[in-house]
């Protein structure tokens, strides 16, 4: 096992580890180190050659992601392993995707995987590693490869191993890229202003007649005809009389619009730009190698006022002190600021929402004030816009502006980094090796936020708030490694120890009362609101020790175990043991398969292991706390805050694999089958109490109380279709299932319902619990659902049969069932790669079959009584003559809440393909461009989020796992050019 060292700064010095692959250090031969590269990967703590592995670890090297234009590492995980789901990263540059390994690992408590960087757990954003300095990425999935890791390896890990200097000639490397930032994902398709007045006459006049019986049409036209402007929409954008726009339900011929400017989207949504530039320099002697690297990023987002702005610098040095000493020491330091965008997904139907409200405002409305003789759009005497914050309708937030909020508020990070590693390696003897390795990082962030005082919600006094947090994570262990080879035995024994310390500070400061314009620092305001701060602690202690065997490569059996204790519970659950053993046979190896040409590699593996999840949202769930600040004047005010279960310990996971691994045609088609079988025990849970206890947040307790299970089969296959010196074309595909069920609740509690789920026992925590829509009465036009068994056989008026089934159309008293899953049948991605001579292609096809959506962005644009509100084009279809077959019903004032409720209505299928990304390469030989002093010359075309066809246009399905969806900043269009030059 190789370790490397890093150092952190200014008088303080920290040991961290990492790994070193054995075949980089040499240059010697290039066809011997390409085949030690091929045959060593990285694992945890420590690396292993691949023939001998039995666990599920997917390697990916820079080569495949180094010329794509991203931001962060987790983008290239989308499509490179199967049994890994994306949930893709919103429009906001420098945003990270969310990951899932294997399904779903909890309910409650976290999801995502552990990062390792070189070695050392890292907790940082992913933003913080600049991509082009990782050498390759593992992705582990099962409990042979990650139980190591103990309690934090229940939802796979990720080991990210950095590049290192190699021993030769120095190089010197260039790289920069520049394009354009777009928008993704298209939005609905929405009716415009000539369609809009009418439709909403038409709702407010077959309101009208359903909600006073023996109201005659004219009667009701007429009052449709005088209300529309006045009692509704509040707005006329056309040069007619409000009592003549619409008459008998249709819009006036005369009808001209005194302006046009009725754009949301268009001043607020533009193209962005991204640039990045990158220079590294690396070599190395006999007994040093070394790696330095500065970057600079810049990428501004389609949507106004968001942006990222990353510098990163970069040193790493090994050195063989002598024969039995080497030392390693690597430190980043990242500088990070933007303005950030608001957060659709935590501020889905905020007046703040900038993707909500372009996207569902009524297309009456200008954002921009105009006289009411000349129509001509004002502006003030400064030469600015004026914008409208008039009156609307209800639905078309009154009094508010996206648009100009949007302008003039402001929010802005900046984020500061160290991360370092270092490590010491002594060699005993030639068969034990011990080292040392201890890592630190720390984070800064802070956040500046100003709302305006001129409209919003910090009105008319203005607003500053002013967020600061600091995070420090320190590892350090001591590992003893032994391994011997006897005859065709060879052994590996690892024994290591592991401290992890965790602290989190954190700082608010929000006052209002603007004195100045201009200045948004606190001292500029009067009125503190709030002053708060705490800190947090968390600490981990473990003892491991793995065992490998082999026999000739051929019969492989590992074993690992892992003590872990978290400060997280309580003493006397504390501590707990994670493990895995695993098994191996490379048939490949046999007599009767050595010689054969057609079969390269062929080797059947298992394991079965237990990892844990401590991953809760408090620091102290075996504590009950209380919450400080409720004061009363002068007179000090404690809240009871949170009841706790002082037995609340791990999640525990319990995995088993099976899995084939084949190679034909000296590996031109090579690939794997997995299957998985992984079940969560102990699942945490909010277990209700009755409301008297007085029990806050939600008048539940957090316990252990439930078991589910993921399992699935996993497919990969990359094949070589031609192979020669001029000519090479590649393709690959992986493709991956998920079932994932709840086997068990207890202690009283036998279902959980939350938005469009219900947990409970034989179903998914992703299946649909909803009303059951049945359709639309071709006689009335009315909403119909299946009626709840409360109400069947009643005789009420809002009861009836429809084609021999028993409906409602009252929404209260419609049937809940399942209706579905948000987990697909079937997801993956497919690419090719091609190169003929100097020219190169190579693209990637994500792609998700089966499943659900639950889309109510769809479902805000469907409404069958807006007021002021935008309408999706399938309202076109609803319903207007008797004996008509539609699926959406009669515009109506009256009913309209049923139309809109939430029901199975809503779902829509989840299918989709992304064409995620596409490169294009041409490389210079090295006999033209030698004279201008350079080694290689390469030119670049890519793109990312080049086009995706979905069931609906607008419909993001993979924005979430559980397939809801929120008004959020999609996710961004990157196209750019670059070139690659070395020294």
């Amino acid at each position: 096992m190789k370790l490397r060292l890093s150092l952190v700064t200014t008088a303080v010095l920290f040991f961290s580890g990492g790994q070193i692959v054995e075949a980089q250090r040499t240059k010697k031969d290039t066809a011997t180190t390409e085949k030690q590269i091929d045959e060593v990967v990285i694992v945890a703590y420590g690396s292993q050659k691949k023939e001998t592995l039995v666990g599920s670890n997917t390697e990916i090297k820079a080569k495949q992601f180094a010329d794509r234009p991203i931001s962060n590492i987790g983008q290239a995980i989308d499509g490179a392993s199967p049994g890994i789901k994306v949930s893709t990263g919103t429009g906001q540059p420098g945003s990270a995707p969310s990951i899932q390994v294997r399904g779903i690992g909890s309910y409650g408590i976290s999801t995502s995987p552990l990062y390792v960087v070189d070695g050392v757990i890292y907790t940082g954003s992913l933003s913080a590693i600049n991509p082009n300095d990782i050498a390759s990425f593992n992705i582990l999935k099962d409990a042979a490869s990650t139980s190591l890791y103990g309690s934090a390896a229940a939802n796979g890990v990720v080991l990210i191993t950095t590049k290192s200097g190699r021993k030769g000639t120095d190089v010197l490397n260039f790289n920069m890229s520049t394009g354009y930032v777009g928008r993704s994902i298209p939005e609905y398709d929405r009716v415009d202003v000539y369609q809009y007045y009418p439709l909403i006459w038409e709702a407010m006049r077959n309101g009208r007649l359903t909600s006073i019986p023996g109201t005659t049409v004219t009667d009701a036209n007429t009052y449709a005809t005088a209300n529309l402007i006045s009692g509704v929409l509040k707005n006329n954008v056309f040069n007619v009389a409000d009592n003549l726009l619409v008459v008998d339900g249709v819009l006036n011929p005369n009808a001209q619009l005194k302006y046009t400017d009725l754009d949301w989207q268009g001043p607020l949504m533009k193209t962005g730009f991204r640039q990045n530039y990158e220079l590294n320099y690396s070599g190395g002697t006999n007994k040093t190698t070394y790696f330095s690297s500065v970057s600079y990023t810049n990428e501004t987002g389609y949507l106004v006022k968001s942006d990222f702005e990353r510098f990163t610098a970069r040193l790493k040095v090994d050195s063989q002190i002598k024969s039995w000493l080497k030392l390693g020491t690597s430190i980043s330091g990242v500088s990070s600021n933007g303005n950030n965008s608001i957060d659709g997904a935590d501020n889905n139907s905020s007046y703040i929402n900038p993707y909500s409200w372009t996207r569902t405002m009524g297309p009456i409305y200008s954002p921009y004030a105009h006289d009411p003789n000349t129509f001509a759009t004002l502006y003030d005497a400064d030469g600015n816009v004026v914008y409208d914050n008039g009156t609307r309708g209800v639905d078309a937030a009154s009094g508010r502006n996206v648009i100009q909020e949007t302008l003039l508020n402001k929010d802005i990070s900046k984020n500061y980094y160290i991360i370092s590693r270092a490590y010491a390696e002594f060699k005993v003897d030639p068969y034990l090796t011990l080292s040392t390795n201890v890592g630190y990082d720390i984070r800064n962030n802070r956040r500046s936020r100003y709302i305006n005082k001129i409209i919003g919600d910090a009105a008319p006094a203005g607003a500053a708030e002013k967020t600061t947090y600091t995070e420090q994570t320190l590892t350090w262990n001591q590992l003893l490694n032994y391994k011997r080879k006897f005859g065709v035995h060879n052994f590996e024994f690892l024994l290591g120890h592991e401290n992890y310390k965790y602290i989190y500070e954190y700082f608010n400061a929000y006052k209002q009362a603007q004195i100045v314009d201009g200045n948004d620092e606190l001292i500029n305001f009067v009125t503190p609101t709030t002053v708060t701060s705490q800190t947090d602690n968390y600490r981990k202690e473990s003892v491991f020790s793995r065992l490998n065997y082999d026999y000739k490569s051929k019969y492989l059996l590992s074993g690992s175990i892992r003590w872990d204790a978290s400060s997280r519970f309580a003493k006397n659950v504390r501590w707990d043991s994670f493990w895995s053993v695993g098994a191996g046979w490379r048939i490949k190896a046999e007599d009767f398969l050595s010689d054969s040409k057609a079969v390269s590699e062929l080797k059947l593996r298992g394991s079965y292991g237990e990892v844990g999840n401590d991953g809760t949202n408090s620091y102290y769930m075996y504590k009950s706390t209380y919450t400080l600040g409720y004061n009363n004047a002068q007179e000090p005010g404690i809240l009871f805050g949170f009841l706790a279960d002082s037995s609340i310990t791990w999640e525990a996971n319990k995995q088993t694999d099976l899995g084939l691994d084949f190679g034909f045609l000296n590996n031109r088609i090579t690939g794997s089958v997995d299957y998985y079988n992984r079940i969560t025990e102990d699942l945490i849970f909010p277990v209700p109490v009755p409301v008297s206890s007085g029990v806050p947040g939600g008048n539940s307790i957090s316990k252990n109380v439930g078991t589910m299970y993921n399992r699935g089969f996993e497919f990969a296959i990359s094949a070589d279709v031609v192979k020669n010196d001029n000519f090479t074309w590649n393709v690959n595909a992986n493709a991956s299932t998920l079932k994932n069920q709840v086997t068990e609740l207890s202690q009283g509690i036998t279902e959980i319902i939350s938005g469009t789920k219900k947990v409970s026992v034989g179903h998914s925590v992703y299946d649909y619990w909803l009303r059951q829509w049945y359709g639309v009465d071709p006689a009335d036009g009315s909403p119909l659902f299946l009626v709840a068994d409360a109400y069947a056989g009643t005789t009420a008026s809002d009861i009836r049969t429809v084609n021999g089934t028993q409906v409602t159309t009252n929404f209260n008293k419609a049937k809940y069932d399942y209706s579905g899953t948000a987990i697909p049948d079937l997801f993956g991605s497919f690419g090719t790669s091609i190169s003929y001579k100097q020219w190169s292609l190579s693209t990637m096809f994500t792609y998700q079959l089966g499943g659900m959506t639950y889309d109510s962005n769809y479902q805000a644009l469907m409404s069958s009584y807006s007021q002021g509100g935008a309408l999706s084009k399938d309202i076109l279809d609803r319903w207007t003559t008797p004996g008509q077959i539609t699926d959406v019903p009669a515009l109506n004032s009256s009913t309209y809440t049923s139309s809109n409720a939430a029901s199975s209505r809503w779902l829509v299928k989840s299918d989709f393909i992304t064409f995620r990304q596409a490169t294009l390469g041409y490389s210079f030989s090295p006999e033209s461009i030698s004279q201008y002093g350079l080694t290689s010359l390469r030119l670049l075309l890519s793109g990312e989020n080049i086009w995706s066809k979905t069931a609906r246009k607008g419909l993001e399905p993979a924005q979430s796992f559980n397939g809801t969806t929120t008004n959020r900043y999609t996710p961004a269009r990157i196209v750019t050019i670059g070139c690659s030059l070395s020294f």
